[in-house]
């Protein structure tokens, strides 16, 4: 099996502020992927992706070029809180088979995983400061007017909570007003907004602990990508970097999603 994804974001709705994204140097690495099956021939194929890259040419090559090559082809949209991810990420899956048909029916979960079930009984730590017992649970530090404005938000709320003087120049101007979970708290009752690149960043979405005023750790970011609580990202010594971690766990598939998807190939594999 050859499981693979190329970069996200010249597809994403996060890009829109691009005016012409197939000149990004990542809108042609799905033609690479194509490469590397091409030259591997493996039995089955899988990929994740954002939604947005169905309505992408790369995308209609792609799945043309699996047809020519004798795959059965599925894919599908996911969204995560319905088989258990304490997230709203909404993926394109992919699955492709040499065998025949093949069977992407994931197990639905009755109960939707909230904030609170993933990092509720996580210790309290303060922004800029980090946990004894587990070097990964570290939040990164807030500028006094950042710590101002995350003790003006409500659990859930917007920055319009705020006093109109903690207010950024841009929540005044009319294309401002349209993202209202910029600075925002997530919710303690509710899947945590999708796991970005940036969620230990205050000001990069909705990564506002629920109660505690700082940024999500990255211990905690990771367990809503559903990671172990206990996984180990880096070897012992090795420099810890909010940057490189954020990559690192933002850009991954979740765990569980990785999961389900190892599951239908094996079932698929087993019946054939």
């Amino acid at each position: 099996m050859l499981a693979g994804c190329a970069p996200c974001q010249p597809f994403s709705n996060l890009s829109n502020k691009v005016k012409d994204r197939s000149k990004s140097e990542k809108w042609n690495l799905l033609g690479e992927f194509s490469r590397l099956i091409r030259e591997t021939d493996p039995h089955l194929v899988t990929m994740e992706n954002v939604p947005q890259l169905i309505k992408a040419e790369p995308f209609a090559d792609f799945i043309a070029e699996l047809k020519r090559k004798g795959y059965h082809v599925k894919y599908s949209d996911r969204y995560c809180p319905d088989y258990g991810l304490p997230q709203t990420r909404k993926r394109l899956v992919l699955l492709a088979s040499k065998f025949g048909e093949i069977n992407d029916d994931f197990h639905k979960t009755a109960h939707e995983a909230t904030v609170k079930d993933a990092i509720g009984e996580l210790e309290e730590i303060e922004a800029g400061g980090g946990s004894e017992k587990d070097p990964f649970h570290r939040a990164q530090k807030l500028s006094e007017i950042n710590l101002r404005r995350i003790r003006g938000s409500k659990s859930g709320g917007t920055w319009r909570d705020w006093d109109p003087s903690l207010r950024t120049i841009c929540h005044g101007k009319k294309k401002g007003m349209t993202y209202p979970s910029v600075y925002g708290r997530m919710s303690w009752e509710a899947p945590s907004p999708t796991i970005t690149t940036q969620f230990y960043n205050y000001g990069s979405g909705r990564f506002g602990h629920p109660s505690q005023d700082r940024a999500l750790s990255i211990r905690e970011g990771a367990i809503l990508q559903t990671f172990p609580s206990d996984y180990e990202f880096l070897s012992p010594g090795a420099l810890f970097s909010f940057k490189k971690l954020g990559i690192l766990i933002g850009n991954a598939v979740p765990v569980r999603l990785g999961e389900l998807i190892g599951d239908s190939m094996i079932k698929h594999v087993e019946i054939c």
